[in-house]
């Protein structure tokens, strides 16, 4: 049994999420913030008529802030019918993963990203963090 993953990357790691969730992926659209909003919340998005709340996992894990010349590709999910935007600082390619090559989040994770990750996929030339994403949205 196998699962197809959408890859992207945060901090130059790499994170997957199983392609039946994602509705899209964008390059960076403009975000209105919302006063007041946790620091992880980064604003609305205006896509085709559709307003979407955007998530920026670099807070949701705990990592360190993108630089400011970089702007964040986006990956639209859908979650319990909903679409959430997620920011991402780069989209990777389509994989497909064996059942056989996941193994638990290693003892390496600690604090938030620990509570975000499903578990990793073992590939040739790297580890494939798998994202929680309906944890990822909550937190």
């Amino acid at each position: 049994m196998s699962t197809r993953l959408v890859t992207f990357t945060l901090d130059d790691r790499s994170y997957g999420i199983d392609v039946a969730s994602v509705q899209e992926v964008l390059r960076g659209l403009p975000r209105t913030r919302i006063p007041l909003a946790p620091s992880a919340l980064a604003g609305l998005i205006n896509l085709r008529g559709q307003v979407l709340t955007a998530i920026d996992l670099r807070e949701q894990l705990a990592l360190p802030p993108r630089s400011a010349d970089r702007d964040p590709m986006l990956i639209v999910i859908r979650v319990d019918g909903e679409p959430v935007a997620l920011l991402v600082d780069t989209i990777g390619s389509v994989v497909d993963v064996a059942d056989g090559q996941f193994e638990p989040p290693p003892d390496t994770l600690t604090g938030p990203t620990r509570q975000l990750i499903r578990g990793a996929y073992k590939l040739d030339d790297r580890l494939l963090l798998s994202l929680d994403v309906h944890r990822a949205i909550a937190a």
